[in-house]
């Protein structure tokens, strides 16, 4: 009942806060919309607010290469329930205690051995497996992941989806599995949140996000358009679309890309950060 009571008494508060969302929009004085997610990346962009997130796997590295290596294992199994993601990337560093190491160490036998039994929602320890040893063969074959990423990447691109459809293929090949629940490739339209929410973690580097990559510009990240962020934009009006798909999500990015263009998607954890921390519906994004 304690419960209860308590959502009951926090019910006005929140109404408010969604109303001041409503009444945002993309009309509104950019300076004024710059100004109010600079505080609230002040206030939740901290390591502090990280738990639980599938990015402290990737914080638990300081090596660049294991870094790299474990943002791809850890935004690959980031769908579903939050904690089950989380028991499962730790039955995987379990066995990955030095990501790029252990890889390099491990043939897809011994991976399959390693991982027969996994289990993750849809993708299974075959899978795993298989992607595993895919990330391991495109380090060898490139040096880092970065470099196969930058070897799709052209001088004019303006985003990095181009480049991300490369990688995507080149990984699937690599994994010698054309369909992976692993992965998503922008040119199926999809959203691609979760590979979007590794590249903001490889190339961005701040409190939050490590940013190992060095030679990916940050003007080039695509939003990674999740329920969160799809629930902000609609109400901030950054897009009419009711689908988080990737045209959603280049629409996000273009406006934040005139707030900030050098990097576009620098308010990304600050702005979903509330609502995933809170109850459905309680998003104090501009509280």
């Amino acid at each position: 009942m304690g419960n209860v009571r308590k959502s009951r008494d926090q019910e006005p508060e929140v109404r408010s806060q969604n109303n001041k969302v409503r009444r945002l929009s993309t009309a509104a004085n950019p300076t004024i919309l710059r100004e109010r997610f600079e505080e609230l990346y002040g206030k939740w962009n901290r390591r502090e607010f990280v738990h639980p997130d599938p990015l402290q796997y990737v914080l638990m590295f300081d090596d660049p290469a294991d870094q790299e290596v474990a943002g791809l294992v850890a935004s690959g199994l980031a769908y579903g329930k939050v904690g089950h993601i989380l028991n499962s990337l730790g039955r995987v560093f379990a066995v990955l205690k030095h990501p790029a190491a252990d890889l390099a160490a491990m043939n897809r036998k011994d991976l399959l051995a390693a991982f027969g039994d996994f289990r993750h929602r849809w993708t299974t320890g075959e899978e795993l497996a298989c992607f595993l040893s895919g990330i391991s063969l495109l380090r060898r074959e490139h040096g880092s992941l970065e470099a196969c990423f930058l070897e799709g990447s052209g001088e004019g691109d303006q985003t990095v989806a181009s480049a991300l459809v490369n990688f995507v293929a080149r990984l699937r090949h690599a994994s010698g599995r054309r369909e992976m629940s692993l992965l998503a490739c922008p040119s199926m339209g999809s959203a691609c949140k979760r590979m979007f929410l590794y590249l903001r973690w490889m190339v961005r580097r701040d409190e939050v996000d490590p940013g190992p990559w060095t030679q990916v510009s940050s003007a080039r990240l695509i939003i990674p358009m999740d329920v969160h962020m799809h629930r902000i934009s609609l109400r901030l009006g950054l897009t009419r679309r009711r689908q988080a798909d990737l045209k959603c999500a280049l629409e996000a990015t273009e406006f934040f890309r005139r707030l900030v263009p050098g990097d576009p998607v620098k308010y990304d954890f600050a702005l979903t950060r509330p609502g995933i921390r809170s109850e459905p519906g309680d998003e104090a994004v501009l509280d």
